[in-house]
């Protein structure tokens, strides 16, 4: 755990009023977890709602044979909204949420979730909002599953990827980017070369810079 600097809160400022900021300064905690670490596994009890002070989160799906279906991403500023959902029906958690690098999250304790749902109009507006952003992030996936051929779903991948690492250069594996996007390593890599013959990207180790004509 890390101390409670104020420096922290700022990124919730323009969402929150000060009122709030003050009660969420008092009774929440940060938290300090690598990139890689598992945060929030299915079938957990959620002990506290996460707002994500620095860094980013994946958040997925695993079903029963142990494939992974990329959902989306917690950004700066934001939260998971299948977390909120769990909390307001005292459910255990239906996601994996993975620290996609080093990240700080300020941990609220659940007990609170509802209280502050009556109690700060800025809270249930923050809440309200990242449902609906989150929701509308999901029919985006499943349009790609659903609508798009796998040669779109990588490019689109992989500049969301870009966009949340705000890099061309991209640390990724073949096994991950399969494992995220519900296919295999060999689809993959033959996709990514057939990318990189059309020179829209670069292929090395453990990493893909991509180029401006993806």
């Amino acid at each position: 755990m890390l101390d409670h600097p104020a420096k922290y809160l700022t990124k919730f400022s323009e969402h929150f009023d000060p009122t709030l900021l003050a009660e969420l300064e008092e009774k929440s905690m940060l938290m300090e977890v690598k990139g890689g670490d598992v945060i929030l596994n299915i079938g957990q009890n959620i002990r506290a709602v996460p707002l994500l002070v620095d860094g980013v989160i994946k958040v997925s799906r695993i079903n029963d044979e142990g494939q992974e279906l990329l959902l989306y991403y917690v950004k700066e500023g934001e939260s998971c909204a299948m977390t909120f959902n769990c909390c307001m029906l005292t459910q255990t958690s239906v996601i994996r949420a993975t620290a996609e690098e080093d990240s700080v999250l300020a941990c609220i304790p659940v007990s609170f979730m509802e209280e502050w749902m009556q109690k700060h109009p800025s809270w249930k507006k923050f809440v309200m909002t990242t449902l609906l952003n989150r929701f509308t992030e999901m029919i985006k996936s499943i349009d790609e599953v659903a609508f798009k051929k796998m040669d779109e779903r990588l490019i689109n991948y992989l500049k969301e990827k870009s966009r949340i690492a705000d890099s061309s250069v991209i640390n990724v594996t073949h096994q991950q980017i399969g494992n995220e996007l519900g296919t295999n390593r060999v689809v993959v890599s033959r996709l990514l070369k057939k990318l990189e013959n059309e020179n829209k990207l670069l292929i090395y180790n453990k990493q893909i810079k991509l180029l401006k004509d993806l």
